[in-house]
C-alpha cells in the first residue's frame, strides 16, 4: 500500500496536470477539426465550391480510419507499443494532414481543373488535396482521441474518472468552440490560408506538449514498478479483439456513440451554413450560435462527469441525451421556424444533450472491456464512429444539393442564393431517434449483464 501511496498518480495535483497537458493537443486537435466547418458560404464564394465538394472535404475526415481500418491498427498500436510512442506519432501524423491540406487553400493545386476517378466521380484538384488532407489528419486525431482515453484511464481509474474525462472533452471542445465562433471572421478578413496555417501551429505546440506528458508518464511507470495490477500485466494479444466484438455491451455502446456523434459533428459542418440560409444570420457571424454547443459542452461535461462519478446513472443519462437530440433537432427541421431567439435556445439544448452523452459514454467502456483491452475497444468505437462521421456529412451535401437543384445556376448568374435545408434534416432526426432506442436496449443490457453502469464509478 506504501508503494501505491507515493505514485504521481496519486498525487491530485500530478494526474491534474496530466490530464491538461494531454488536454491541450485535442483542443489542438479540435481546433483543425472545425477550421473550415464555418466557412462554407466563403468557399463557395471564393473557390467556387457546392454543397458536395464541402462534403467531400468535410466527410474525408472518416475515410482511412473507415475503409482502411487505420483506427483498428492504431488502435492495436497502442497497445503494444504503449501510450508514449502513440502520443507522438499521432501528433506527428496529424501535422503531416493539416499541412497538405494548408497548402491544398494556399494555392497549391488548381481550383478548376478535375480528377477523374475511373469515370465514377470527378473531384476539383484542389477539394481532392484539401480532402486527403483532413483524411490524413483524422488518423491522426482518432489516434491522438483513444490515446488519452487510455492514458487518463490509466491515471484516473479508481478516483474521479469521469469527471476527468468530462474535463478532457471540455477542453477539446473549447478548440472547436473558437474556429466555429471566430473562424469566419478570421478568413473574412485575413483569408482561408491563414486561417488554417494559425491551426497547424497549435498542433506543432501539441506535439510539444506530449514530448512533456512523457517524462511524466515515464516516471509514473518507474514507480507503478511491481505494483501493476493484473490487466496491466497481461501482454495484449491480437486474438484477444474477439472478446471485444463478441461482448454485446461493446456493440451498444459503439453504435450509440456512432449515433450520438453523427446527430451533432456535422451539425458543426452545416449548422453555420444553416444559420445563414434558415435564421438569416450573417457570413462572418455564421459560426456564432453553433460555437455554443462546444462551449456548453465545456461548461457542462465535467458537471455531468462529476455526477455520474458519484451517482452513477450512467445508461440514464444517455437516454436523457437522446431525448434531448430528439427535441433539437425536431425543431431545427420544423420549416417554419426561423427565429434567431429560437435558435439560439435550441442550440443550447443542444450543447447540453452533447454534454450528457460523452460525460457517461466514455467513462462506462471500461466498466464492460478489461482495462489490457482498452486501446482496442477504443480504436474499435472510434471506427464505428468514423463511419458516421464520412457518410454523414458527405450524405448532407448531397442530398443538399439534390433538393434544391436551382441554386447552382443561381451562383453562377451572381444571383443571391438560399438553401433549403427542411427534407436534408430529417437525417438528423432519424438519427436521434435510432439513438434512443439503442441506449434503452443498453440499460436493458445493463441489468442482464451487470456491468454497473448505473453504479457510481468512484471506490
Amino acid at each position: 500500500m506504501n508503494a501505491i501511496a507515493q505514485t504521481l498518480r496519486d498525487s491530485k495535483s500530478a494526474r491534474w496536470t496530466a490530464l491538461v497537458i494531454l488536454s491541450f493537443t485535442m483542443f489542438a486537435g479540435y481546433m483543425f477539426t472545425e477550421v473550415i466547418s464555418p466557412l462554407k458560404p466563403i468557399l463557395e464564394r471564393t473557390y467556387g465550391w457546392n454543397s458536395t465538394d464541402f462534403g467531400a472535404v468535410t466527410s474525408a475526415y472518416g475515410i482511412f480510419n473507415v475503409f482502411f481500418f487505420m483506427l483498428v491498427l492504431v488502435g492495436i498500436f497502442l497497445d503494444k507499443f504503449g501510450i508514449r510512442f502513440s502520443t507522438i506519432a499521432s501528433v506527428i501524423v496529424m501535422i503531416i494532414g493539416g499541412g497538405i491540406k494548408w497548402y491544398a487553400f494556399k494555392g497549391g493545386f488548381s481550383t478548376t481543373e478535375e480528377i477523374d476517378f475511373f469515370g465514377l466521380f470527378q473531384l476539383k484538384e484542389q477539394v481532392f488535396f484539401a480532402a486527403l488532407g483532413y483524411a490524413i489528419f483524422g488518423v491522426g486525431v482518432e489516434y491522438a482521441g483513444i490515446t488519452v482515453s487510455k492514458a487518463v484511464v490509466k491515471w484516473f481509474k479508481g478516483k474521479e474518472m469521469a469527471l476527468a474525462m468530462g474535463m478532457q472533452v471540455a477542453i477539446a471542445r473549447l478548440g472547436s468552440f473558437a474556429p466555429l465562433a471566430f473562424g469566419a471572421l478570421v478568413a473574412t478578413h485575413s483569408g482561408v490560408p491563414f486561417t488554417i496555417l494559425m491551426v497547424v501551429l497549435f498542433l506543432i505546440a501539441g506535439l510539444i506538449a506530449f514530448f512533456y506528458y512523457n517524462i511524466m508518464d515515464a516516471k509514473l511507470d518507474k514507480q507503478i514498478g511491481d505494483v501493476k495490477t493484473a490487466d496491466e500485466e497481461d501482454e495484449f494479444k491480437v486474438s484477444d479483439i474477439k472478446e471485444i466484438i463478441s461482448n454485446k455491451g461493446f456493440w451498444l455502446i459503439a453504435i450509440l456513440c456512432v449515433l450520438f456523434y453523427s446527430a451533432v459533428f456535422p451539425f458543426y459542418k452545416y449548422g453555420p451554413d444553416l444559420m445563414v440560409n434558415k435564421f438569416g444570420v450573417t457570413e462572418k457571424w455564421a459560426g456564432l450560435l453553433p460555437s455554443l454547443v462546444p462551449f456548453g459542452t465545456m461548461l457542462l461535461t465535467p458537471f455531468f462527469g462529476s455526477l455520474y462519478d458519484k451517482k452513477g446513472k450512467g445508461a440514464t443519462i444517455m437516454i436523457l441525451g437522446a431525448v434531448l437530440l430528439i427535441v433539437v433537432h425536431t425543431i431545427f427541421y420544423l420549416p417554419f421556424v426561423t427565429s434567431v431567439v429560437a435558435a439560439f435556445f435550441n442550440v443550447i439544448i443542444l450543447g447540453i444533450a452533447f454534454s450528457l452523452v460523452p460525460s457517461a459514454m466514455w467513462p462506462s467502456v471500461p466498466k464492460i472491456i478489461p482495462e489490457k483491452l482498452l486501446g482496442s475497444a477504443y480504436a474499435l468505437i472510434f471506427w464505428i464512429q468514423n463511419i458516421g462521421l464520412w457518410g454523414i456529412p458527405l450524405l448532407v451535401g448531397i442530398v443538399l444539393d439534390k433538393t434544391n437543384p436551382g441554386i447552382a445556376a443561381a451562383k453562377k448568374a451572381g444571383e443571391d442564393v438560399v438553401y433549403d435545408y427542411s427534407v436534408t434534416w430529417i437525417i438528423f432526426v432519424s438519427l436521434t431517434i435510432v439513438a434512443l432506442v439503442v441506449g434503452l436496449l443498453l440499460k436493458l443490457e445493463d441489468k442482464k449483464k451487470g456491468y454497473g453502469l448505473e453504479l457510481p464509478n468512484i471506490k
